[in-house]
């Protein structure tokens, strides 16, 4: 390296150019390659493996639908093709050596994008959230729920812990509703100059929104059950005592926070089928039997609830599911829990959009994936969501009978223990309870609430704090999404924009 540093840095970079350029010819050389391959294997069998491997996907994901949208003779005969189509595309490989080509149509295929997305990795300009020095608290307040996580605040001895470290703990009462955001508040009052939670993110929001509002910063303690607000900030999710290790040697990060209808939130709002669902109580002890048993209904029964949305000002109707996240996730595996928010700062909500009518729509997008055309994927400063019922002439968004006749209780702003909003909303003339019919079903990071039409999701950019250990896992690049067009750009030497890895506009 020179003595000024810039030589090295040069040479690092020249270097991940080169090694880029150098994947993404093997990418190119990998795919021309499995085309090649394909033309040779076609009169030995080739061509028959495509086809019946694209037809066993459809045949799949057609069956999956059936089985998730009906019930009795529909659900089983769904069931038993999804199961057949791989088990019979496998017998097909085993005769006449058909399972030859198949393997290597499958490893040079499978070269051509592990080399395609580790150019795009390499050529791509990572964001990075922006790190400030900070100061160790004084007099920091937590608060822990020592049922989250299945009890990791006690397994941790996460309370010790954090007194030794000279912060003051409040543990909420498993059999008493705690409202944290009042406790947080209360803290304040009392000259507290850092608030923290071990618990659930919808915990986690409530008493972000304080900090936010009070300019203090926020301490995340990774014991909560899945962990997605700890895991896009590159906290430790194994070891939730090491995100203590910010109270004497820590540094911040500005990030934004959501805000639905007033609302904070950290990860996500969810509207429509995942919303409805979790308004049921059982969910919480039987999440498979509940979203089997309420699905046929909430997808292709009579009175269907769909969503109307203005994405800024791009109109998207008759959406079965919608969610919109604080930050773009870098593809659509959010809606299986599996996906990740390189950055946290970017000020743009993601906006994930799903419509799916029958078993066509489903084998589409199995198929084509984010390219499916009853999958939106976009990114907006505000999101605007109404509802209506699916063969109302007259509109029903805007009348009380149809606006969210969900499933579910009544909503509370009172959180439990668990961390889970409690849901309830009115009572008729006997004092049962009953929902409000001019409200949806809304989840809330996971938590189930019900809110008022239009339902308003934006973003507070850079309004919170939080103060993270220097020592911390990190959040990795994640994976991109293969651009040929890009990709053979790179491998033939012309201009590459120098982009950062997020999602951008409308995707599908």
């Amino acid at each position: 390296m020179n003595q000024d540093g810039s030589g090295g840095k040069r040479t690092r970079g020249s270097g991940t150019r080169a090694a880029a350029r150098f994947l993404a010819r093997i990418a190119v050389l990998a795919a021309v390659g499995s085309l090649v391959l394909l033309g040779f294997a076609i009169g030995d069998g080739g061509l028959v493996v495509l086809l019946a491997g694209l037809l066993g996907i459809v045949l799949c994901a057609a069956g999956a639908w059936w089985f998730v949208a009906h019930r009795g003779a529909i659900r089983l005969f769904g069931a038993l093709v999804a199961v057949a189509a791989p088990v019979g595309f496998m017998v097909l490989l085993t005769q006449d050596g058909l399972w030859r080509p198949a393997l290597a149509l499958v490893l040079c295929w499978g070269l051509a994008v592990a080399c395609a997305r580790a150019a795009l990795r390499k050529a791509r300009r990572p964001h990075r959230t922006r790190v400030f020095p900070a100061s160790p608290p004084r007099r920091a307040f937590l608060i822990m729920n020592p049922k989250s996580g299945g009890g990791k605040v006690g397994r941790f001895q996460l309370v010790e812990r954090a007194e030794a470290l000279g912060a003051r703990v409040t543990v909420l009462d498993p059999d008493e509703p705690a409202d944290v955001a009042e406790l947080a508040r209360e803290a304040v009052a009392g000259g507290a100059d850092l608030l923290g939670v071990a618990g659930g993110d919808g915990t986690q929001a409530l008493v972000a929104a304080v900090a936010a509002e009070h300019d203090l910063p926020f301490l995340v303690i990774s014991a909560g059950t899945r962990n997605h607000f700890a895991m896009d900030l590159g906290l430790d999710r194994d070891d939730p005592a090491r995100c203590l290790d910010a109270l004497t040697a820590g540094e911040e990060l500005r990030i934004d926070l959501g805000d639905v209808a007033g609302r904070p939130f950290v990860n996500t709002v969810s509207f429509g089928v995942y919303a409805d669902v979790v308004q049921h109580p059982e969910y919480r002890d039987a999440k498979a039997g509940t979203a089997l048993t309420l699905m046929p209904d909430l997808l292709v029964g009579e009175g269907v609830r769909r969503l109307d949305a203005r994405i800024d000002d791009t109109p998207l109707t008759s959406q079965q599911a919608l969610l919109v996240s604080n930050n773009a996730y870098t593809s659509p595996d959010v809606v299986s829990g599996g996906g990740r928010r390189p950055s946290l700062d970017d000020g743009e909500l993601g906006v994930l959009g799903v419509r799916l009518e029958g078993a066509a729509e489903a084998a589409d997008l199995a198929v084509r994936g984010s390219q499916s055309a009853g999958l939106t994927v976009m990114t907006a400063r505000r999101v605007e969501v109404t509802a209506t019922v699916a063969g109302d002439e007259e509109g029903a968004g805007d009348d009380e009978e149809t606006r969210g006749a969900g499933a579910g209780g009544g909503a509370s702003d009172t959180l439990d223990p668990d961390g889970a909003d409690t849901a309830g909303s009115g009572t008729d003339e006997s004092g049962t309870d009953v929902p409000r019919t001019d409200e949806i079903p809304v989840a809330v990071d996971g938590e189930a609430l019900r809110m008022p039409t239009p339902v308003v999701c934006t973003l507070r950019p850079g309004a919170l704090r939080v103060l993270v250990p220097r020592d911390r896992p990190g959040v990795p690049d994640p994976v991109p999404r293969v651009d040929w067009r890009r990709l053979a750009d790179l491998a033939f030497g012309r201009p590459v924009p120098d982009v950062p890895g997020r999602t951008r506009g409308r995707d599908g």
